[in-house]
Order: C-alpha cells, then structure tokens, then sequence
C-alpha cells in the first residue's frame, strides 16, 4: 500500500497574517514566491518575519523561477527558508547545485514527467512536483490521464482547491499538495475561509485513501 499523503503546502504567502493563517489552519509548509514576475512576490525580509512566526513546526519554502544560482541561494539564506522550489528549464548541475544547500522540490511539466521522474530517481535531495504548464492559473491538470506516469512521492499542484483536492489525492496519491490561486481573496491575500476548507478536504481525504486501498478492513 502507498503511502497517504501527509502534507500541505500554502504557496504565495506574502505576509505575517497570512502565514499565522494556515499555520493555525494545520498547514505543514509555506511557500514564498522570489520570482519578479509574480503577482505574489514577496521580500526576503518579510519571508523571514513571517516564518519566524509561525514556529519551526512549519516548513518554509523559497519559490524561483529563471533567477540565477547567486540570487537563488542569497535570497535563499536572506529569507531563512527551509527548502527551495525551483521552476523553468534548468540544467541538472544548476539544480544539483542548490541541492548541496537546500532540499529542493524539482517542478515539472505533464510533458516533462518521465523524463525528469528517471533524471532525480534515487536523489534524496531533490523531490519531484508536478505542477500544470502555467503555474499559479488555477486551471487544474488532468490526472486520470497522469495516473500510470505519477512517480510515488511526487508532490502535486496545479489548480487544486477545497472542492477538488479530495479527488486528486484519490486518483494520484501524493506525497503532498500545494495550493495558491483557489486559497486567495485576490492574488497574494488568503481567504480563511478557503485554506482552511482546502487543509480540511485534505484531512478528511485521508481514511478514504486508506479505506480504499484496505479494500475496507480496519
């Protein structure tokens, strides 16, 4: 039997209240998005503030996309994260690179799957996410079709939310689920309302997996 899923992950976290939300919510990891480009970027200085608040208990994660290895580790350091996310086409050397630093989480492309599920088999640094081609758009991937390439301890998202995480973890049991746009009251602000739903559906999910996979025994 697989391993349930264990683990939740809040992305695009750009502030102190915010972070104390899904922390207080049951949330095991943050993410803190270092990338111009996002509508939810966020400074090292409140990254950091914001995970001393909420404990060591939660996991904080540095989130970079096409920014150089100098950027990624100083702003890494700056931010006090735990782990680094990396998106975009990236060289095996460059994410081996930070894996001498930081655990990373490697974020991959339906299209990009099999290949890059055999490049990181056997890294312990470096854990697969799969993620839809446009991070952040909240258009969920279709994982009927993902469920014979899902390589087991892959984390997942793209397009998740409260009404349809149940259904993913079911079809795809992943090591965790990652979460942004479908958590906001508009982009880099949470909705209580929302992340708790979604860690909850996350919760319940779980005995169903079990249950499942026991073929209804326990």
């Amino acid at each position: 039997m697989s391993d349930p899923i264990t683990r939740v992950k809040v992305c695009g976290t750009t502030s102190v209240a915010d972070a104390v939300l899904s922390a207080q919510a049951g949330a095991d990891a943050l993410g803190f998005i270092f990338a111009p480009v996002s509508k939810r970027l966020v400074t090292p200085q409140v990254a950091r503030e914001a995970g001393l608040s909420v404990g060591p208990a939660v996991a904080r994660v540095g989130v970079f996309l096409d920014q150089g290895l100098d950027e990624v580790l100083r702003t890494a350091e700056a931010a006090r994260v735990l782990a680094v996310q990396l998106h975009g086409p990236l060289s095996e050397a460059f994410v081996r690179a930070v894996a001498d630093f930081y655990p990373v989480l490697r974020v991959l492309r339906p299209a990009d799957l099999a290949p890059g599920a055999e490049l990181w088999a056997g890294v312990p640094a470096v854990t697969l996410m799969l993620d839809a081609p446009q991070p952040g758009g909240g258009v969920p991937l279709d994982w009927e079709s993902l469920r014979q390439a899902f390589p087991p301890g892959t984390w997942l998202a793209g397009g998740l939310g409260p009404w349809n995480v149940a259904g993913a973890i079911r079809v795809l049991r992943p090591a965790a689920v990652d979460a942004v746009s479908h958590l906001e009251a508009r982009p880099g602000v949470k909705d209580p309302a929302k992340v708790t739903a979604f860690i909850q559906a996350v919760r319940a999910a779980l005995p169903q997996v079990i249950h499942s996979e026991t073929g209804g025994c326990g």
